[in-house]
């Protein structure tokens, strides 16, 4: 799984064997090692991050935080998306 970012104890990633069709862009946060039911954030058109559900079960105040750092760093994600699977669509 290429990691894009780590923060602490938490890794922030894609998932390599992503569906067919390619999902819009997100990425996966856990603790440690990277999981396939990770917590997962959609990344819009904007920048924005949206939690799509919280798997790993961070706690909120720890998510949030996380959250602001994957805004902070979205457009840096989509072109290592790009460069990782040739492609994007977003969730909204």
């Amino acid at each position: 799984m290429p990691q894009i970012l780590r923060i602490g104890p938490y890794s922030i990633y894609f998932w390599s064997n992503e569906n067919e069709p390619l999902e819009p862009v997100h990425v996966h946060i856990s603790e440690g090692r990277a999981t396939a039911h990770a917590t997962k954030l959609w990344i819009t058109s904007t920048g924005k991050a949206l939690v799509c559900n919280n798997n790993s079960k961070i706690p909120e105040k720890v998510l949030k935080k996380l959250v602001r750092v994957v805004e902070a760093n979205s457009s840096d994600i989509i072109y290592e998306w790009i460069e990782h699977f040739g492609k994007i669509s977003y969730f909204c």
